[in-house]
């Protein structure tokens, strides 16, 4: 077992982008899952960071994925938060568990949905099985954050027409039984209107 210096050592190389200290400690028997003051191991501090060498070098020498730190992130939840493609196609292959939540209760294609990340929604629909209609601990969906959270321009218009083909419900309410209908309406939003329409809403 190696001492809390190599443990910090560890950690800052994954920070740093570091690769070769970082096989270095691997070698040398560091705990591959440490993690810090806030909870964070080693490859979600390069997820952060964005050394993406360091985070494939750690999921082949099998670290966990899903540990989550203090403010609930992951690998995997940072992609889709941070509209970084090329993290979650480095992620993917190592199977994350999609059905960890961020801290407001979501899964990845939430905020993914919200902040209007239209190439992680794609590749999130087309490559996993993740739950279209999971409702966060708000009472939205996917699909009402689409609406309620961005400004209904085309990005917006296009991940609510790739979430209806993928099966989200048109009809699935929020806690005051407004309908996406009716907030797309409400927010001045016809093309998404039309969409829900299409779809049987």
């Amino acid at each position: 077992m190696l001492n809390s210096e190599a443990v910090s050592q560890f950690l800052q190389a994954a920070e740093e982008g570091d690769l070769a200290q970082l096989r270095v400690l691997l070698a040398a028997g560091v705990d591959i899952n440490a993690t810090n003051r806030q909870g964070r191991t080693a490859i979600t501090l390069a997820s952060l960071k964005q050394h993406y060498a360091c985070v494939e070098c750690l999921i082949a020498a099998g670290a966990d994925i899903n540990k989550q730190d203090q403010t609930c992130f992951n690998p995997f939840l940072l992609a889709c938060l941070n509209n970084d493609l090329r993290l979650l196609r480095i992620v993917l292959p190592a199977q994350p568990d999609l059905n960890r939540l961020s801290r407001f209760g979501g899964v990845g294609l939430t905020p993914a949905c919200e902040k209007g990340h239209l190439d992680i929604v794609r590749e999130l629909l087309l490559h996993t099985e993740i739950n279209v209609n999971h409702t966060n601990f708000v009472g939205w969906t996917p699909l009402l954050e689409a609406i309620i959270l961005n400004d209904g321009g085309s990005k917006q218009q296009e991940i609510v027409r790739l979430l209806l083909e993928h099966g989200a419900n048109p009809h699935m309410t929020d806690m005051w039984g407004k309908t996406p209908l009716f907030l797309a309406r409400e927010k001045g939003y016809e093309e998404i209107a039309q969409l829900l329409i299409a779809a049987g809403a």
